[in-house]
């Protein structure tokens, strides 16, 4: 404690006027001294190599040469804080960054910065429980979103944090791979190709976020044990959520809300066309002829060789498709949600019957016709999304041409009225007459 305190007594605070030499002063800081940039721009690269603070006061602007990080940090604790950073270099392999943390400064904080034009935002390289929270990142516009850096990369740093920060614009939003126990939280996400991208991450928390019209929102691969909590998709492009290869996860409360999209939106978004939102190149362009509007998101949620993951209490609305399930995902829990106004409510391309039912109870259907006649809440009959007409339509688009025609509806008829010539697939065998929650609040991001 008397240590602690006599540091504190100590401790200077350096101001640095515009035009000043900004590393000569964090050279000349001791231990637990603030170098303060005064309001207007300053004149990067410069290195953290001691437990400092590099603080701005409103106005000041860090700028670099255009090559390598603006600010690197290699001191355990050290923090940047209230700092403009623009001025990165752009290669990709250097991993160029507005800031740029390196493995060994553990613990670092990254707090209230606005990052404009960067490469990377904030790279946690290696950094054990370093905490980027509540700065302001707007990455590169131009040019092709592959060649962008991401907002904040996290690369092998167990425990390190990334909340409440607005990111728009560049490559991925939030990037992390070879990690672990890491928490995303309260981040908002607009204009990118994926809002949060997990790859070889485990033991980690992604809670509370909210994905504003991106390509995809959530993007889970290749990761395990993970708390996927409370997010929101609102009309991302192609996917709300997608899990490939993730697995013993809980996947609990989160909301895909899709919306219309006008042709602005997905055939051409801003100068980077449909390809850079993963479009095919000749995607419907009946749609344009009859009033240019595409059915909100692909799909609200994709499930690839995901397993033993449970999906409870989610809200999955205004999707081309609900839920696209395939390439053997085994031991799922799929209950409790609720699939509103989804054009196809499942797609299941499999022979196997599948009940998405636990402890006497399904999910709920928007499209499904079915009494409750003792008022259990519990549909009195099972529903199945499917039949052997989506089926032919999965396989044979061409078939669409036919898909009013007489001998479909008799076919489908004859399935409904003799439930043995359904094929295998997804049953509800427990439907819910009801929402588990009440359709879930508009959570719009701010504007970064």
């Amino acid at each position: 404690m008397a240590a602690l305190l006599s540091s504190s007594a100590f401790a200077e605070r350096l101001t640095v006027e515009p035009g000043g030499d900004v590393q000569a002063a964090l050279n000349r800081a001791a231990s637990g001294d603030v170098v303060v940039l005064a309001e207007g721009t300053h004149h990067g690269p410069v290195e953290i190599d001691k437990e400092v603070t590099l603080e701005g006061v409103p106005g000041a602007v860090l700028e670099g040469t255009g090559r390598g990080s603006v600010v690197s940090v290699s001191a355990p604790r050290a923090v940047v804080r209230g700092v403009t950073v623009r001025g990165s270099g752009r290669d990709l392999e250097a991993m160029d960054a507005g800031i740029f943390v390196r493995q060994s400064a553990t613990e670092a904080v990254v707090e209230a910065n606005r990052l404009e034009g960067n490469l990377y935002g904030i790279y946690l390289h290696g950094a054990e429980r370093s905490l980027a929270r509540g700065n302001v990142i707007v990455g590169i516009e131009e040019g092709r979103v592959n060649e962008a850096g991401n907002g904040v990369s996290v690369w092998n740093a167990p425990g390190a944090r990334v909340e409440d920060n607005d990111i728009r614009f560049g490559r991925d939003g939030i990037f992390t791979a070879a990690s672990t126990h890491n928490v995303f939280r309260g981040n908002r996400f607009r204009d990118l190709r994926f809002a949060i991208h997990y790859m070889y991450t485990n033991d980690g928390e992604v809670s509370d976020n909210v994905s504003i019209g991106n390509t995809v929102g959530f993007a889970i691969m290749y990761s395990n044990r993970l708390n996927v909590r409370g997010n929101v998709s609102d009309g991302d492009l192609k996917h709300g959520f997608l899990f490939n290869f993730a697995n013993y996860s809980e996947i609990v409360g989160n909301t895909v809300r899709g919306r219309p999209l006008p042709a602005s939106r997905w055939m051409n978004s801003g100068t980077r066309g449909k390809e850079e939102h993963g479009l095919p190149a000749t995607e419907d362009t009946a749609a344009v002829q009859s009033g240019g509007v595409r059915n909100g998101p692909e799909k609200c949620v994709f499930i690839y060789n995901a397993n033993k993951n449970r999906f409870h209490g989610n809200w999955f609305e205004g999707c081309e498709i609900g839920v696209h399930f395939t390439a053997g995902s085994e031991g799922n829990d799929i209950s409790g949600n609720a699939f509103v106004r989804n054009r196809n409510q499942v797609k299941y391309v499999g022979t196997r019957y599948l009940d998405w039912s636990k402890d006497g109870r399904g999910n709920f259907w928007s499209d499904n016709p079915a009494f409750d006649l003792d008022g259990d809440g519990i549909g009195d009959t099972a529903y199945r999304p499917n039949d052997i007409i989506d089926k032919v339509l999965w396989t044979a688009p061409q078939a669409k041409v036919l898909v009013n025609s007489p001998a479909v509806q008799i076919i489908r008829w004859a399935q409904a009225q003799f439930p043995a010539l359904l094929p295998g697939g997804v049953i509800d065998s427990r439907p819910l007459m009801a929402p588990v929650a009440p359709p879930p609040a508009d959570r719009e991001g701010t504007e970064p």
